[in-house]
């Protein structure tokens, strides 16, 4: 790859092994060459700036969770040297809650959920990303409900005026990222699956998933078969029914020994105005910053992992509703 180190093997490697660097390795200092000075972060909670800001919350993490260990699971990507690459990374990651630090005093408390961090490098570096972190997993884990999180953290934060606004598209900022991915079947299939779905066209899930499919979704939840599948959906869907559903991103794979898979970045953006998972409407505002890894195979879409963080969403409502 050119202009990154020969220590890679290949594009994968390196988002895997710098993770592993960064993180396990305790080499948060390397951030200073792997991300750039000015990269924006973005995740539902909002926007970092800067590779010194992701360093300060990095030391955070490793210092509440001192034991967390990040397993990378699939690298679905696009690109190549001269336009740079694009790597949707999804990683299970494990931790215990030993040292006071943002999700409050130590509860002691073990929690495992997945991550999707979707990241623009050139030459050796990471200049852009967007990153999807299962917080609602987390807190549940620890015995808290992302609701009442949300609420606890604004009033942290000294209330709704004072508290930090969630991502909303208006406070976007160019990292220099501007591709769209690839026109790969696979990715094209799975654009179409949840534009479908998005459409409350839920039958097309019984229609084009397998029966035996394992999905796995916000709030740490893994269910098994349609149903269980079109609950999750339905859920996130009927909780704001007339919002505008956008793909921004997305990739199709073949190869690697793994079955062939997509990986799509998506939102939903309108008014929390349906029953649905997010409870009774309020008409607040939200915008869902979404992200979904699917696998195929002989009888359909057999494996499915979409994120969205329940605290931004619930963050959105409480503040939407102050």
């Amino acid at each position: 790859m050119k202009g990154f180190s020969d220590k890679w093997r290949d594009f994968p490697d390196y988002i895997i092994g710098i993770t592993k660097e960064i993180w396990e390795d305790r080499g948060i200092a390397t951030l200073n060459h792997y991300y750039s000075d000015d990269i924006p972060v973005r995740s539902p909670m909002g926007i970092q700036r800067g590779n010194q800001s992701v360093i300060a919350s990095t030391m955070a993490t490793c210092h509440e969770f001192p034991d967390r260990q990040l397993f990378g699971e699939d690298v679905i990507w696009s690109g190549d040297d001269e336009a740079g690459y694009l790597s949707s990374h999804r990683l299970i990651t494990t931790a215990t809650h030993s040292a006071d630090g943002q999700f409050g005093p130590a509860t002691g408390k073990t929690w495992t959920v997945r991550v999707i961090a979707d990241c623009a490098a050139k030459a050796d570096t990471i200049y852009d990303e967007w990153l999807v972190r299962d917080y609602g997993g987390i807190v549940r884990q620890l015995g808290l409900s992302p609701r009442d999180y949300a609420e606890t953290l604004i009033a942290a934060e000294g209330g709704p005026e004072a508290a930090a606004r969630p991502f909303t598209p208006d406070m976007d900022v160019d990292g220099g990222y501007h591709g769209t991915g690839n026109d790969n079947e696979w990715g094209q299939r799975y654009a179409d699956t949840l534009s479908r779905i998005m459409d409350k066209d839920f039958t097309h899930i019984r229609e084009t998933y397998d029966r035996a499919v394992i999905g796995e979704y916000a709030g740490a939840v893994s269910v098994l078969g349609t149903e269980g599948v079109t609950a999750q959906w339905l859920g996130l869907r009927s909780s704001f029914p007339n919002a505008t559903f956008r793909i921004h991103h997305q990739i199709g794979m073949e190869g690697g020994m793994l079955p062939p898979r997509a990986a799509i970045r998506w939102s939903l953006n309108g008014l929390h105005e349906g029953w649905g998972s997010f409870g009774k409407p309020t008409g607040a505002h939200v915008h869902v910053m979404g992200m979904s890894h699917a696998e195929f195979g002989p009888w359909g879409l057999r494996r499915e992992f979409a994120l969205w963080d329940e605290i931004a969403i619930w963050k959105q409502i409480h503040l939407g509703t102050a």
